[in-house]
């Protein structure tokens, strides 16, 4: 698929990975639909700190991805469809599980059902590794059973399930997207690794995790990216859900022992109750396998897991990007 020129809604473009997937796509030439989440204080996200050069190819659309009508109202005109909005943060699913089926649910089945309807050329829904739960087999391929370990990634599998129904009952050229742990620069200080860094960068005496023993195939964003595009240029995937991952896996306690070498060598890591997910929900190990995201297209990871903390480290570092993170505070 040619992009260039390409009309193209991304939901959940404010955030973390849609907001560098926005960059990628003007990259690619794409005239951008950006769909991010209503406030009355018109906040963009990180979008907000995109250039001028970038936002200039940019539509900002605000609204609500439960809302049916907003979504289609969005989805006008536009050739391909990538599938971001979701609410991601697995303690907040513990006490807010209605949310979670509010947006993750019914918001894909809004997408899926505009998609059908406007008859959109190309529609990439984005799964999560968290789906798989605890590695039965390593590396998890595709074929993994699916394990709802928490309100979350059960309402991930049932947006997955939707998107697959479309294409089997429909024909609606869709794609599920199952990224790993993507890292990087703009992530939430809900996710680890901006976690350790923002403590560490405050200088704090200690930093505060929960469990330090299970280990995560971490991908640079800017590889995630680059992989929803590679997956929509290619026919191949149509119909598939299709792993990014790097083939490599990290333990927690190792990762907080790398960036405290690097960032604060005196600082003690320390495992925190109310960090600890429950034990049944916890996820003891995510190592994927890419074999065939780089059988269908042309991707394949161009930051080492090395490269990609030093990038995000720098980011961090930056005081104006340091300081819109609560390090003292777990954030869930």
């Amino acid at each position: 698929m040619e992009f260039k020129g390409k009309s193209v809604l991304v939901t959940g473009a404010g955030g973390f990975i849609g907001s560098h997937l926005v960059e990628a796509l003007v990259s690619e030439g794409c005239r951008i639909r950006a769909f991010v989440h209503y406030n009355s204080f018109n906040r963009w996200g990180w979008l907000d700190t995109l250039s001028p050069e970038v936002m200039e190819n940019v539509d900002v659309f605000t609204g609500d991805i439960a809302d049916g009508n907003g979504v289609r109202t969005a989805m006008k005109d536009c050739e391909i469809v990538f599938h971001l909005a979701a609410l991601i943060g697995i303690p907040f699913s513990y006490h807010s599980p209605a949310s979670y089926v509010q947006t993750n649910m019914i918001g894909t089945l809004n997408v899926l059902q505009a998609a059908r309807d406007l008859e959109v050329e190309r529609t990439l829904v984005t799964s999560t590794s968290e789906v798989y739960g605890t590695a039965l087999y390593a590396p998890i391929n595709e074929k993994h059973p699916r394990q709802g370990q928490s309100p979350y990634s059960a309402t991930k599998i049932a947006a997955d399930a939707l998107a697959e129904s479309f294409w089997k009952s429909f024909e609606l050229p869709v794609t599920i997207v199952r990224p790993f742990n993507t890292f990087g620069p703009r992530q939430s200080a809900r996710a680890v690794i901006p976690t350790i860094i923002t403590q560490l960068l405050n200088k704090l005496p200690e930093i505060r995790l929960g469990s330090l023993h299970p280990t995560r195939d971490f991908v640079y964003v800017k590889d995630t990216a680059r992989g929803f595009i590679e997956l929509a240029r290619s026919e191949e995937t149509l119909g598939r859900e299709v792993n990014i991952a790097t083939c490599q896996e990290v333990s927690i306690g190792q990762l907080a022992e790398k960036l405290v070498e690097r960032l604060a060598p005196d600082t003690r890591i320390v495992a925190e109750d109310q960090r600890v997910r429950p034990s049944k929900s916890e996820v003891e190990r995510l190592l994927g396998d890419n074999e065939l995201i780089t059988r269908l297209t042309r991707w394949k990871p161009a930051y080492t897991f090395e490269d990609g903390l030093d990038e995000t480290i720098v980011w961090f570092s930056k005081g104006e990007n340091l300081k819109q993170y609560k390090a003292g505070i777990y954030n869930v």
